[in-house]
């Protein structure tokens, strides 16, 4: 700690003001926990879509020597997508609805209690995953989960927060059956189902794991495919989620891969809890892209 009281560090905190709840008021009380030991602090709120990017990617030419995101994982991934491939270490701020990435990492709730991460956390290097060209940390999926996110009222998010996606969800169960999608692995074997997760990390949705075995620091995806069609096979996977209860038995498949290509005609594709397209689309990982700030022994299983 001498050190940096010796030589201010130069912090960059991108944030997104209309992440959740009061956030604008979170924000600069971040800016202050941040700035508390003499550190130099810059705020640069995000006022569209692309802006985090942006100022993540302007980051990039050596005058920051932290980089802080305060939002939801939506505001990460945009941060990630402007700053990879880099050294400079980024730490994460939760405002967000779900903020996944800070319960896979262990990383407060609490304004304080993620200050204090960000400032003295383990610099971290983390791999990525690529949906087509578009990076994404935690998760992508095609099918039921991405379709769910599609449809997904913002108007009621900003409302309802997690319920939205309950909302979304009811409406996507009882619509029209979905495609079936095809799984192409790196060795050229083919499998099919209706609704595949790619996992980066443990984590989905909140607390809940599809993908167990995923971890941010390894160099292969954990996927589970979900193979039985119809309704039903679909609530018996989702009850065993919620109950956190192994997959198989619902007619999962989970298998490691490092690249795959997913097809299916009309079928949706999220990253990170945000619409990310149609399939068809090409997932490879892509080992130490990035340097995350997180708690001491944060990332592994």
């Amino acid at each position: 700690m001498s050190e940096i009281s010796q030589s201010p560090r130069r912090i960059l905190l991108i944030a997104n003001p209309v992440a959740g709840g009061d956030a604008l008021a979170k924000i600069h009380q971040a800016q202050e926990c941040l700035a508390a030991r003499g550190d130099r602090v810059e705020l640069r709120l995000t006022g569209a879509r692309g802006d985090a990017a942006r100022f993540a990617r302007e980051a990039r030419n050596g005058a920051v020597d932290l980089l802080v995101a305060a939002g939801g994982d939506g505001t990460l991934n945009e941060v990630i997508n402007g700053l990879a491939p880099s050294v400079l270490p980024l730490a994460f701020i939760p405002l967000g609805t779900t903020n996944v990435f800070a319960l896979e990492a262990g990383i407060p709730f609490d304004i304080p209690g993620a200050c204090r991460v960000a400032l003295d956390g383990a610099a971290t290097p983390v791999s990525l995953g690529l949906a087509g060209e578009t990076r994404f940390l935690l998760m992508a999926g095609a099918g039921f989960d991405a379709e769910v996110v599609r449809r997904v009222d913002l108007r009621l998010k900003r409302r309802l927060g997690k319920l939205a996606y309950v909302v979304s969800a009811l409406r996507v169960f009882f619509g029209p059956p979905f495609p079936a999608i095809e799984v192409e692995c790196a060795d050229g074997s083919l499998l099919s189902g209706h609704t595949v997760v790619i996992g980066n990390g443990r984590l989905y949705g909140g607390r809940f794991s599809l993908t167990p075995g995923a971890s941010l620091t390894d160099d292969v995806f954990e996927v589970c495919l979900l193979r039985k069609p119809g309704r039903w096979s679909l609530l018996h996977a989702l009850l065993r989620m919620v109950l956190r209860l192994p997959l198989e038995p619902a007619g999962a498949r989970l298998f490691k891969a490092r690249e795959l290509t997913v097809r299916g005609e009309g079928v949706a594709v999220q990253i990170d809890g945000d619409d990310h397209g149609e399939l068809p689309m090409s997932f490879r990982v892509v080992p130490g892209e990035l340097v995350l700030v997180m708690p001491g022994g944060a990332g592994k299983p």
